[in-house]
């Protein structure tokens, strides 16, 4: 089965996936597409490259379509199910699909921040793990996981450790950027005002934990949780 050239980025939101597609953006070596599985649920309606897509088939088309021509990156998260990818047993085996995770209680109390009606299975972490033991049974491999707090406190020896291990030149100038809110990023804004000021792989704060253990649902949903992450975990690139 012959690969294509999509490198795919998923996450549970509010893992710091929006800052590493900046990186990406900043390579100019391939396409990049923003969250198109979770827009197109979310609005019924998502711009994939010069297609539009109204289901997540389309988009699934529309990545294939761009990859016949130029290498696509394309980041999501994992707010929402996609069935439709699940059981697209092709496009889990020929693209290469990547896994970022950051500690859940941060994710989640970063989530709440934003969404106060957050729902346990918004969070993600679950959802993330279902598509990663997709993707490790339709291709008979371990997919790449990185850390996004290693991206923090290691950048250069991370991003290294992920470009060598999905095939693709490591460009350390990539590794910082011009600040300012992307087009992309105009439909879902408010997520990524942080990403828009940043200038790099920047942490925008902790204490989660705290947040989480003052609320009872929050600490159930971390409970939940916590066990995706911690799977995850184990396999996780060591830059």
């Amino acid at each position: 089965m012959a690969r294509i050239p999509v490198l795919a980025l998923w996450s549970a939101p509010r893992s710091r996936s929006t800052a590493f597609a900046r990186m990406m953006a900043e390579r100019g070596d391939r396409v990049v597409v923003h969250e198109p599985f979770s827009q197109v649920v979310d609005f019924g309606r998502v711009n994939v490259g010069d297609h539009v897509a109204h289901s997540e088939t389309d988009v699934l088309t529309a990545l294939r379509a761009i990859a016949a021509h130029t290498p696509v990156f394309f980041k999501d998260t994992t707010d929402f199910h996609y069935p439709a990818l699940l059981a697209d047993r092709d496009f889990l085996a020929v693209a290469t699909h990547t896994f970022l995770i950051r500690h859940p209680a941060e994710s989640i109390a970063s989530h709440h921040r934003l969404n106060p009606s957050l729902g346990r299975d918004e969070i993600g972490f679950a959802r993330l793990h279902e598509i990663f033991e997709a993707v490790r049974t339709a291709t008979g491999r371990t997919p790449v996981v990185i850390d996004s707090d290693d991206l923090l406190d290691r950048p250069g020896p991370t991003v290294r450790a992920y470009c060598e291990a999905v095939g693709i030149d490591f460009v350390a100038e990539a590794l910082s950027w011009q600040p300012g809110m992307r087009p992309e990023w105009q439909r879902t804004s408010r997520w990524h005002e942080l990403t828009s000021r940043t200038v790099g792989f920047t942490s925008g704060g902790g204490g989660g934990g705290a947040t989480i253990a003052a609320d009872p649902v929050l600490a159930a949903h971390l409970d939940y949780h916590l066990p995706f992450y911690e799977r995850l975990r184990t396999v996780a690139v060591q830059p």
